[in-house]
C-alpha cells in the first residue's frame, strides 16, 4: 500500500497546520465553492462532517485535483470522510488523466474502512475502473453486489463499450433481460449505451432487436432513445429502407432536442440524400430548435456536394452570424472548410483574418484549403507563420504541406519535412504522417527514399502497405521489389482491400498479358471481381496490352456496370480501330458523359468517318479541350481551314485555355495549308512550351521553310526550353529537305552533348539522309557506324544506298549493301538499287550477284502496271 501511504502524506509540513487555500484555486472555481471555502474558513475547528461537504463542493465544481489533495489533508489530520464525500472523491480520481492508481488506493481505503457496502461508494467504483479501462476490476466490484441495479448495471456496460468488448455488452444487456427484478431492467440510458455498439459494427439485426423492446417498454418516445435509435440506423447506411427506419425513429420521439434534429441530418448526409438534409435543416429552424455548431459541421458539408452548394454554404454563414454562432471556432473551421471545397479561398482568408482565436485544426484548414486550390507558395508562407505562433503543427500540417511539395516537385521542401519529423520520436509514430511520406517520395519518382520511409514506420496499416505499392507500380520498373513486398504483405495483412488489387492489376499490365490474367484470376478468387473499380482496371490493362477479346468476354460477364466500364470498353475498341462493336455499347447506353462522346468521335476521326465525327460533335452540348482536339482530325482530313477557324473560334469564345489544344490548331492549321493563320496563333500564345514550338517548326517544315524552322529552335532554346526527341526529329528532317546540312549537324551536336537527348534511330537515319542528300556521303557512313547496336535498322543503311545511287557513288553503296544483306530485310527496292549501281560502275560481275541473291530468296520485281489500262478496264 506504498501509494496509499503517499495518499496519507500532509500536505504541509505540521500535521496541525490548516488547509492553505490560494487565490487562484478560489479564481478557478464557481462562486458557490468560493462561498464554501468562506464559510469553511470561518469555523474555528471544523469536524469531519464539514470537510465531507467541501469534498463534495470541490468535486462538483470540477476542482478534481483539488478534491484529492483536499482529501490527503484531511486523512493526515486524522478525520474520515463520510461515504457520499468518499464517493465523490473517487468521481474525481476517475476524471484525472493519471487517477487510475489514486482510484486503487481508495478501492483499498474503502475497503479497509468498511465502507465498500456503501452502494454510492462501490458505484463509483465500478465506474472509475471502467473510466480507466480496468473493466475486469469493475466486474469484481459488480460480482460482489447482492442486488445490483440498473445504474450498476448502466456502469458496467458503459465500461465494456468504452474497452470494446462489444460481446460483453451485448451479453449483459442479455443477462439484464433474464434477471426479471424491475430495479435491474433496462432504462432509457442503457438503450442509449447498447444502441451506439450495434451502429459501431453495423450489426443492423442487432439494432432492431434494441428496437423491439424500446417498443415494447413504451421507451421509444424518450428522446434519449430516439436519438440513438436515430443515430444508429443512419450508420448502418444504405437504401430506402434504412432511410425510412430513420424517419420513423425520429418521428417517434415525443420531445426533440438539437441532438435529435443533428442525428437524422448527418444521418441523410452520410447516406447521401443531401436535399432531404437541407430540408431537415430547415425544418429545424422553422420549428424553432436553435442549431448548435455541431449542426453547422454537418450541414456544410452538404452543401459542399450540392449542385448550387456555394449559394447554400451563403445561407447557412449567414444564419451562423445572425445566430452569433460565428465565434465558436470550431463553426468556423467547418466554414472554412466548406468555402475551400467550392473554391472561395478570398472568403477563407477573410473568415481567418476575422478570428479572434484559432486552434490547430484552424491553421491546417487554411492549409490544406491552399493545397486543394493549387495555391501552394501559400501554403510555405502560411506554414512560417504557423510556427512563429508558437503553436506545435500536428501531423495534419505536415501531410497537407508534403502533398503541396509533392504537387510542385519541391523535393527539397519535402526532405526538410522529413528530417524535422525524423528528429521528432512522437511525430514518427504518426503511421498516416509516415505514409503521406512514402507517397511524397513515390510522386517525387524518389522509389529508394519511398522505401526507406515505409521501413521506418513502427506499426503499418494497410494505407502504408498499398502507399510502397503504388509506388513501385508507378512506373512499372519496379517489379522484382512489388513482388517482394506483395509476397510480405500476404504474410502480414490478413484483409486486403481493393486498392491492393488495383496495385497488383497496374504494375501487371506493365508485365504483359500473362500477368493480366493471373491478376484477373486473382480477383476473382479474393472475391473482388464483384467491385466495379477493380473489373475496369481488369479491362483497361487488356485494352493496354493489346487483347480486347479478352476485355470482351470480360465485359459481357459482368453483372454490375456503370459508365466508367462502357467508356473502358469503347476506348478498348478505340485503340483496335472497332467501330461497330463501340457503336452497340455507345447506343445501349442509358447514360453518356462527355468523355463517352468524346472517345466516340475520336474513334470516327481516326478511320476517316468524317460524317459520322460531325454529326456527334454538333449533338454535344457542351464542348471541352478534347472535343475540339477529337474533330479537328476531320477537318484535317478535309483540308477545311474554315472548319478549323471556327473551332479556334470556340477555343477563344469558350475561354479554352489549353497548350495542348493550341498545339493541334496550330498542326491544323499548317496541314491544311495556311501557315499565316499558324504562326499568327503561335505569335499570341501567352505561355508557350515544347509543344507549342514543336507544332510550328513541324509547320515551318511541311511548309519547305527549312531557315524559319531552324530560327525558331534557336528562339526556343534561349527561353530556356529543353528540346525532346520530337522536335529533334522534326528539325532534322526539316534541314534535309531544305538542304540545311550543316545547321542539321550542328543541330544534332547541340541535342546529343548539350541538352543530353536521348537519340533514336529515327534521329540516325534523318541525319544519314540529311547527310546523303547533301553529298556528304563518307559522313553519312560514318554515322550509320555509330548507331549503337540496339539502334541499328535497315531503314538508315536503306537511305544511305539510295543517296549512293541518287550521287554514283558505288564503293559506299557496296558497302551500305553488305549491311543490308546481313540483316536479311526483304525489301526488294534495296536490291535493285544495289544492281543499278554495280551496272552504273559496269561491274557486270555484281549485277549477277544481285540476281543470283534475288533469285535465291525467291524475289521479283513487280511487274510495270498502267494506271490508265486499270481505268478502261
Amino acid at each position: 500500500m506504498l501509494l496509499f501511504a503517499r495518499l496519507r502524506k500532509p500536505w504541509c509540513c505540521s500535521p496541525t497546520a490548516s488547509p492553505r487555500i490560494t487565490h487562484a484555486a478560489l479564481c478557478r472555481n464557481r462562486l458557490h465553492t468560493g462561498d464554501a471555502h468562506n464559510v469553511f474558513d470561518a469555523v474555528p475547528t471544523p469536524d469531519h462532517r464539514q470537510w465531507s461537504a467541501l469534498l463534495r463542493t470541490r468535486t462538483a465544481s470540477a476542482d478534481h485535483s483539488g478534491s484529492a489533495s483536499l482529501l490527503r489533508v484531511m486523512l493526515g489530520r486524522g478525520l474520515r470522510p463520510d461515504r457520499l464525500a468518499l464517493a465523490a472523491v473517487v468521481k474525481s480520481a476517475s476524471v484525472l488523466s493519471d487517477g487510475g492508481a489514486l482510484g486503487s488506493c481508495l478501492h483499498g481505503f474503502v475497503v479497509r474502512a468498511g465502507y465498500a457496502r456503501g452502494v454510492a461508494v462501490a458505484k463509483a467504483i465500478m465506474d472509475m475502473y471502467g473510466r480507466h479501462g480496468a473493466v475486469a476490476d469493475a466486474r469484481l466490484m459488480f460480482d460482489e453486489m447482492s442486488c445490483p441495479d440498473t445504474v450498476c448495471w448502466n456502469i458496467l456496460i458503459t465500461g465494456s463499450s468504452r474497452a470494446g468488448f462489444f460481446d460483453d455488452v451485448f451479453g449483459l444487456f442479455r443477462s439484464m433481460l433474464a434477471c426479471g427484478v424491475d430495479e435491474s431492467m433496462p432504462t432509457a440510458v442503457t438503450v442509449a449505451v447498447v444502441i451506439p455498439v450495434c451502429a459501431k459494427l453495423r450489426d443492423l439485426r442487432a439494432g432492431r432487436s434494441v428496437h423491439g423492446y424500446v417498443v415494447k417498454t413504451g421507451l421509444e418516445s424518450d428522446t434519449l432513445c430516439g436519438n440513438a435509435l436515430v443515430s444508429m440506423y443512419a450508420k448502418c447506411g444504405g437504401g430506402s429502407g434504412i432511410t425510412d427506419d430513420v424517419r420513423r425513429a425520429f418521428s417517434s420521439i415525443h420531445c426533440r432536442d438539437v441532438v435529435s434534429w443533428n442525428s437524422i441530418i448527418a444521418g441523410y448526409s452520410e447516406n447521401g440524400l443531401f436535399e432531404e438534409a437541407l430540408t431537415l435543416f430547415g425544418q429545424m429552424i422553422s420549428e424553432e430548435c436553435l442549431p448548435n455548431y455541431s449542426t453547422v459541421a454537418n450541414i456544410l458539408p452538404v452543401c459542399s456536394f450540392m449542385e448550387h452548394g456555394r449559394y447554400y454554404g451563403k445561407e447557412v454563414h449567414g444564419f451562423v452570424f445572425r445566430s452569433g454562432l460565428y465565434t465558436n471556432v470550431s463553426v468556423c473551421n467547418a466554414l472554412m472548410t466548406h468555402y475551400s471545397k467550392v473554391c472561395e479561398m478570398r472568403v477563407v482568408e477573410s473568415i481567418f483574418r476575422s478570428m479572434d482565436s484559432r486552434d490547430i485544426v484552424t491553421w491546417n484548414t487554411i492549409i490544406a484549403g491552399y493545397v486543394m486550390n493549387g495555391y501552394h507558395p501559400r501554403v510555405l508562407d502560411l506554414f512560417r507563420k504557423l510556427l512563429s505562433t508558437g503553436m506545435a503543427p500536428d501531423s495534419v500540417s505536415f501531410i497537407s504541406l508534403l502533398t503541396a511539395c509533392a504537387q510542385v516537385g519541391d523535393v527539397k521542401g519535402g526532405m526538410g519535412v522529413h528530417g524535422y519529423i525524423f528528429r521528432r520520436p512522437a511525430l514518427r509514430q504518426e503511421t498516416s504522417l509516415m505514409n503521406a511520406l512514402i507517397s511524397f517520395y513515390s510522386q517525387c519518382d524518389r522509389f529508394d527514399d519511398a522505401l526507406h520511409s515505409f521501413a521506418d514506420i513502427f506499426v503499418k496499416d494497410s494505407v502504408s502497405w498499398n502507399a510502397i505499392l503504388s509506388a513501385c507500380a508507378n512506373r512499372g520498373q519496379h517489379i522484382k521489389e512489388f513482388v517482394k513486398l506483395f509476397s510480405e504483405m500476404c504474410r502480414k495483412v490478413t484483409r486486403w482491400d481493393s486498392v491492393t488489387i488495383l496495385n497488383v492489376i497496374r504494375m501487371s499490365t506493365s508485365c504483359g498479358i500473362k500477368m493480366v490474367r493471373g491478376a484477373h484470376g486473382y480477383s476473382l478468387r479474393v472475391g473482388y471481381i464483384g467491385e466495379i473499380s477493380v473489373a475496369n482496371a481488369i479491362l483497361d490493362a487488356y485494352a493496354k496490352c493489346g487483347h480486347p477479346q479478352d476485355a470482351d468476354i470480360l465485359f459481357r460477364n459482368l453483372a454490375g456496370r456503370n459508365i466508367v466500364t462502357d467508356n473502358t470498353m469503347i476506348s478498348c475498341y478505340l485503340k483496335n480501330n472497332s467501330v461497330e462493336e463501340a457503336e452497340v455499347i455507345f447506343h445501349r447506353m442509358s447514360e453518356k458523359d462527355q468523355t463517352t462522346w468524346n472517345l466516340m468521335i475520336q474513334l470516327y476521326a481516326r478511320n476517316n468517318m468524317c460524317d459520322q465525327a460531325f454529326n456527334l460533335f454538333r449533338q454535344l452540348q457542351c464542348l471541352d479541350t478534347v472535343s475540339i482536339t477529337n474533330i479537328l482530325l476531320p477537318c484535317i482530313h478535309l483540308s477545311s481551314v474554315q472548319l478549323v477557324r471556327q473551332c479556334h473560334g470556340y477555343m477563344l469564345r469558350a475561354s479554352l485555355e489549353d497548350i495542348h489544344l493550341e498545339g493541334a490548331l496550330l498542326d491544323a492549321y499548317s496541314k491544311c495549308g495556311n501557315i499565316t493563320n499558324a504562326f499568327n496563333l503561335f505569335q499570341v500564345s501567352p505561355n508557350k512550351d515544347i509543344v507549342t514550338f514543336t507544332a510550328m517548326i513541324g509547320g515551318y517544315a511541311m511548309h519547305g521553310m527549312a531557315e524559319e524552322a531552324v530560327e525558331l529552335f534557336y528562339e526556343m532554346l534561349t527561353l530556356d526550353i529543353k528540346p525532346d526527341h520530337v522536335v529533334l526529329t522534326t528539325l532534322l528532317s526539316a534541314c534535309s529537305h531544305g538542304a540545311l546540312v550543316d545547321a542539321g549537324i550542328k543541330i544534332f551536336k547541340f541535342a546529343r552533348e548539350i541538352y543530353r537527348v536521348e537519340l533514336t534511330a529515327e534521329h540516325y537515319t534523318c541525319m544519314v539522309d540529311l547527310l546523303g542528300r547533301g553529298g556528304r556521303l563518307e559522313d553519312a557512313y560514318n554515322i550509320a557506324l555509330d548507331m549503337p547496336p540496339h539502334l541499328v535498322n535497315a531503314n538508315a543503311w536503306g537511305s544511305l544506298l539510295g543517296a549512293c545511287k541518287v550521287h554514283g557513288e558505288a564503293r559506299i553503296g557496296q558497302l551500305a549493301a553488305k549491311h543490308l544483306f546481313s540483316m536479311e530485310v526483304g525489301d526488294i527496292g534495296n536490291y535493285i538499287s544495289v544492281s543499278n549501281l554495280y551496272a552504273a560502275d559496269e561491274k557486270w560481275d555484281g549485277v549477277e550477284h544481285v540476281r543470283k541473291l534475288m533469285k535465291s530468296k525467291d524475289m521479283k520485281k513487280p511487274a510495270g502496271y498502267s494506271q490508265a489500262l486499270a481505268y478502261s478496264q
